[in-house]
């Protein structure tokens, strides 16, 4: 009977305080819950509810919770919070369980009170306030119609495949000019992943080259100009790759590659769909094994970099890649949106992962993993023509909506 009691008060004493909620006089309190993937959540609709707002399933995943006047959106498998056109990091992404939605316990503490004005967290009372419902940027009537029209398109970028059809190149091209750097994965004596097909195999970099030069040709029907690290079967370091985009001034770089199932996966062969990377430190042992697989290429060069010795160009490089982690997210997350409504795999998210070919591109930079080529169906797909320009299409269509929203944004201004 001791021993129950004693095991009881442990328990009880290491689980977290509930979190309050305060809205004007009524005070609530939500159930703190163990994150799976580490850290704490709280459950999406007891959250909504206690703020005085709602949960609304957007189905496919995806559900929005509204407060008022302001709407944040939130994504399975996506580590972060839609609010406008801003995309706003967590720890760790929504997951569903026991048909209840649990979101990070970052969105109330960080997320809501940099979203909405009139909410803050009080940490040491461990307090969420909601005082006044107003969005963080309150406009005139129209400038509010355009606000919601350009949160539909943000939103859309996750919405299921019935969402509103996309609209033509030319009505979503960029007002002035603007480059997008393409960088076809691996290459030369570096092959990549192998592709398996009844008839054999083909490398990760003969699909990478061809789904780039695609890529490059829809994105010139579409005003925008290209710069392409390789445009034939020939190795360039992953540390050059950046600065190429650098000195072309690209406003986004694009890096094409084919991904593959870890084989001490159960039943590995079986894995398939498609994922966007951002340049960020993993937050999984996935995400950590894929940044390694494509890392491994710096294997074939025969120079390294000495400048990283450098504190102050560390520093400033540093510095330079924050600048553009929210914009790379933000692509990140509307070519997943553009890619599946072409892709037969499932959406696997918008991933986080320290890739070597991103390092240097001081811009929005993504590294798209088309799908898996250890997939039988998956690499048919991928290695069929009509299929690649599909795919090119898409992504296309995606950094040309990212460039009109940039510019929408503030104005013309360099991303």
């Amino acid at each position: 009977m001791l021993l129950s009691l004693l095991c009881a008060c442990q328990i009880a004493a290491a689980s977290p305080p509930p979190l309050t909620v305060r809205v004007g006089d009524r005070v609530r309190s939500v159930p703190v819950v163990a994150h799976p993937e580490g850290g704490s959540a709280l459950r999406a609709d007891l959250l909504a509810d206690a703020l005085g707002g709602k949960l609304v399933d957007g189905g496919a995943g995806s559900w929005q919770l509204e407060l008022g006047g302001a709407a944040i959106r939130l994504v399975l498998l996506a580590p972060f919070a839609v609010s406008g056109e801003e995309a706003l990091p967590m720890p760790s992404a929504p997951f569903r369980t026991g048909g209840r939605v649990y979101v990070p316990y970052a969105l109330a503490t960080d997320v809501l009170p940099r979203a909405i004005v009139g909410v803050m967290f009080d940490a040491p009372r461990v307090e969420l306030r909601r005082m006044a419902l107003v969005t963080r940027r309150p406009a005139a009537p129209r400038a509010v119609t355009e606000a919601s029209t350009r949160a539909s398109q943000v939103a859309a970028a996750n919405a299921p495949p019935m969402a509103a059809a996309p609209t033509t190149p030319s009505a979503r091209a960029p007002a002035r000019r603007r480059t997008v750097v393409v960088d076809a994965g691996h290459g030369g004596r570096d092959p990549g992943s192998l592709i398996k097909l009844p008839s054999g195999t083909v490398p990760e970099k003969t699909v990478a080259l061809a789904v780039s030069l695609k890529l490059r040709d829809a994105l010139q029907a579409r005003g925008v100009a290209v710069v392409m690290t390789r445009t034939r079967d020939t190795l360039i370091a992953l540390h050059d790759r950046g600065p190429i985009a650098n000195r072309a001034r690209g406003d986004l770089f694009v890096s094409v590659h084919v991904n593959a199932a870890n084989p001490n996966w159960r039943n590995a062969t079986a894995t398939r769909g498609f994922e966007t990377y951002f340049l960020a430190e993993a937050k999984t042992e996935d995400e950590a094994r894929v940044a390694r697989m494509e890392n491994e290429a710096v294997k074939f060069e025969t120079t390294t970099e000495t400048s990283r010795s450098d504190p102050l160009g560390f520093i400033l490089r540093d510095m330079a890649q924050n600048e553009h982690l929210r914009e790379s997210l933000t692509l990140a997350t509307i070519m997943q949106g553009s890619v599946k409504a072409v892709h037969p795999g499932p959406n696997r998210g918008v991933k986080q992962a320290p890739f070597s070919v991103l390092v240097n591109s001081f811009m929005p930079s993504v590294l798209v993993e088309i799908g898996f080529g250890s997939n039988p169906a998956e690499a048919r797909w991928m290695t069929s023509p009509a299929e690649q320009q599909k795919l090119a299409e898409a992504i296309a269509d995606a950094c040309v909506e990212f460039l009109a929203q940039y510019e929408r944004k503030v104005g013309g201004g360099e991303p």
